[in-house]
């Protein structure tokens, strides 16, 4: 399935998840036909299928779809990419941005396909850990670049809202292949995306 902004919903699951979210809404102890919860259940499916539509979505094709072969090979930065994601465990939001480093080896990609590649694994329920390394395996999959390095920093609504409730606390993480896992390669990296961490 192609990357498009346009959203599309199956129906058949749109009535299923409805189904569901009424009585969700029922176990709280609201009222599923009060006037402003009448069409909530097929707000929240719709909804969720927006969020988890990276499951319909793979990310090495997109990389393959603006394939370019170049000689160059130096670092190719793209920081600040917004994601939004939501934390598997409870299924609240995480919401930061991702700092993505390749060296190519022959290929490069679209600048925007990097930006996609995040969008693909956060529209799923996630863990930062595991989607830190999804995105630099994407990458290294589609590119066979030299080097990849990935750094995400989210703030988790997990952790905001319930449970410690903890504000501030912003959550690093980072994957490196190739070059990046040497020192000064790395550091380099690091240094050019600094000024963008918190």
């Amino acid at each position: 399935m192609a990357y498009t902004k346009t959203e599309h919903y199956d129906e058949d699951v749109t009535n299923d998840m409805m189904g569901s979210y009424r009585k969700v809404i029922e176990l709280i102890g609201e009222n599923p036909n009060r006037e402003g919860l009448q069409k909530t259940p097929e707000r929240i499916a719709k909804a969720m299928q927006f969020l988890t539509q990276g499951y319909q979505l793979d990310a090495v094709d997109i990389l393959n779809s603006a394939k370019f072969h170049e000689t160059v090979s130096e670092m190719v930065i793209v920081k600040d990419i917004e994601l939004y994601s939501m934390c598997e465990h409870h299924m609240l939001p995480f919401i930061g941005k991702a700092h993505i480093a390749y060296i190519p080896n022959g290929w490069i990609t679209g600048l925007s396909k990097i930006a996609r590649v995040v969008d693909v694994y956060s529209r799923r329920l996630q863990v930062q850990e595991r989607l830190t390394t999804e995105i630099l395996g994407a990458i290294k999959e589609a590119l066979n670049p030299i080097g990849v390095a990935v750094v995400i920093e989210a703030q988790h609504l997990c952790m905001m809202m319930r449970g410690v409730q903890k504000q501030n606390s912003v959550t690093t993480t980072s994957a490196f292949f190739g070059e990046f896992e040497k020192e000064t390669t790395r550091s380099e990296f690091m240094k050019l995306i600094s000024a963008t961490l918190s």
